[in-house]
């Protein structure tokens, strides 16, 4: 069945599934599809009551629960416009979002609430509650009208996390996103009987309309953390939920590879020598798989990845031990999927070919290499940036391509591989294109590195590397010990293991990709909310810029 607007999508599913349960919180409430569709007309009649009506932009700003889709579904459903924004913004920049977009209300969880000026606060027509549905504050108290939206009507603006500037608003309309639920299918589909977990943010197009809309169009059970999925409360809930499918980033899944499975390979000398070979690496890839699936609640049918380019030594274990995972490629700005590959049909390293309705080819290919900028036609694309037609008409070719701004190339059968984002890519001394992600995937193969950024310099390349501590505490008396060891020697051991991964990289990269240097980052990199790293926090190629900025 095809749609053309959200407002089909629920008026279909209320009606076809209402005594089926939609959305749950673990160890919380359950909410039927015929009780969002109830919830659905109690928001909008608390929107209208305030004189917020059709083509009026409403702000969602909430964690992951129930009521954000009714709040959703309750904005788009009658005419009017959500701005769905990411909960990790600071309280500077939801002003200027909000300001920009021009939202008269906004419904918000409690302790995103607090992230709130005054200043922005007394603007609204309304404040609602997402918890309880309830009226936070209230301005305006005059009645607006709503309408049954058309395909063409703006559904959403998106302001994007942004890894190199300011946010963007991305407008996508109505049959942008409902067309995702049509290209699809030929895909993955999801029926009745699917159970989801759902993990990513919500105000995220990835998680909204692949974890919320489409299996909501297909009658699917899906389940909210009230807490972020660090291990401690992925673990219990994967057993609680037992999903079908998890929507995820490649981090979450790179972390257990790299984390509890290759750390086991290595722990034994006959075990890495095992594991040095294909033949016996891929029984041993084998057996983690199957505990694995039992650790995910053994009856995953899929576990989509998507958001980043994925490591392909990650990718090699799961596709050795029948994991059931599926890739995906895809924009906010194209409502998401453009590519996918799921199953049997994944080639390491490859995001799938274009979904149908989908076109995808390469800008400016560099004819020794075969790679370009790969640019796309697609029902999904959005109509443009909010107020920036400057930004919007860069994004587009003359014949009204959309660029994605990836490097890659395509294959003679359409599988698209991708080489890196263009904004990334440094270009060497003599003219040579640098691509930062392939030496990082080298760094991040070796055990003593939890990620990596690699950068520009005085005109050399440098690698910033925040160390996996537990291997280093494995591998090293100095580090499980080192409140009783002293600075200088633990110094001196860190330069040791800098210098060795320094040769370790520089063995495997060709020689205008070699490294110069290996900077300690000391914590995390700071990532969006989609886990993807903030680059231009790290960018060294202007001397002003500084890595703890």
């Amino acid at each position: 069945m095809s749609f053309s607007t959200i407002y089909e999508i629920v008026k279909h599913s209320v009606e076809k599934f209402s005594s089926r349960i939609a959305f749950s919180m673990i160890d919380g409430e359950d909410v039927s599809y015929k009780e969002v569709g109830e919830r659905i007309e109690q928001v909008q009649e608390l929107l209208l009551n305030a004189g917020v009506g059709a083509g009026d932009k409403v702000a969602i700003l909430s964690s992951s629960m129930p009521n954000w889709g009714v709040s959703y579904f309750a904005v788009t459903c009658a005419g009017m416009i959500a701005v769905p924004i990411l909960p990790d913004f600071t309280g500077e920049e939801l002003g200027l979002i909000i300001e920009h977009s021009e939202a008269k209300a906004i419904l918000v969880s409690d302790k995103l609430y607090a992230k709130l000026s005054k200043q922005t606060t007394d603007k609204m027509n309304i404040i609602i509650r997402t918890k309880g549905l309830n009226i936070i504050s209230q301005r305006v108290e005059q009645r607006a009208e709503k309408r049954i939206p058309e395909p063409d009507d703006l559904a959403a603006i998106i302001y994007t996390s942004g890894t190199t500037s300011k946010p963007k608003g991305v407008m996508l309309s109505h049959y942008n996103i409902a067309m995702q639920v049509t290209i699809i299918p030929p895909l993955f589909d999801y029926t009745e009987e699917d159970v989801l977990l759902s993990i990513l943010p919500l105000s995220h197009t990835y998680e909204c309309t692949l974890g919320m809309i489409y299996p909501f169009a297909r009658g699917a059970h899906i389940f909210y953390m009230d807490r972020p999925p660090t291990a401690s409360a992925l673990m219990p809930a994967l057993a609680k939920v037992r999903p079908t499918v998890i929507a995820s980033v490649p981090l979450i899944m790179e972390k257990v590879y790299r984390g509890k499975v290759l750390p086991k390979f290595q722990s034994k000398a006959i075990l890495r020598k095992l594991y040095g070979w294909n033949w016996s690496r891929k029984i041993l890839h084998k057996m983690a798989g199957k505990q694995l699936k039992k650790l995910f609640g053994g009856r995953m049918r899929l576990f989509a990845i998507g958001g980043a380019k994925f490591d392909p030594d990650a990718e090699r274990f799961l596709k050795d031990a029948g994991f059931p995972y599926g890739i995906g490629y895809g924009l906010t700005e194209t409502a998401p999927l453009l590519a996918g590959a799921v199953g049997k049909m994944t080639r390491i390293g490859s995001t799938g070919p274009a979904l149908p309705a989908v076109e995808a080819r390469l800008d400016n290919v560099n004819p020794d290499t075969g790679q370009g900028e790969i640019v796309v036609k697609t029902p999904c694309v959005m109509r443009g940036y909010y107020k920036n037609e400057e930004a919007t008409k860069a994004v587009f070719t003359d014949d009204g391509w959309f660029r994605t701004g990836d490097l890659g190339a395509i294959e003679k059968d359409g599988w698209i591989f991708i080489k890196g984002r263009l904004k990334n890519m440094i270009v060497g001394p003599s003219g040579e294109n640098i691509y930062p992600e392939d030496i990082e995937e080298v760094l991040n193969s070796n055990r003593f590195v939890a990620e990596s950024v690699v950068t520009e310099e005085d005109g050399k390349l440098i690698a910033l590397v925040h160390f996996n501590t537990e291997a280093l505490e494995e591998a090293y008396d100095e580090f499980k010990h080192k409140m009783s060891v002293n600075k200088e020697r633990i110094g001196l051991k860190m330069e040791e293991i800098k210098r060795e991964l320094l040769e370790y990289v520089n063995s495997k990269v060709n020689r205008f990709s070699k490294i110069t240097k290996v900077v300690d980052n000391e914590g995390e990199f700071e990532k969006t909310p989609t886990k993807k790293i903030r680059r231009f926090k790290y960018d060294r190629s202007n001397k002003s810029n500084d890595t703890k900025k």
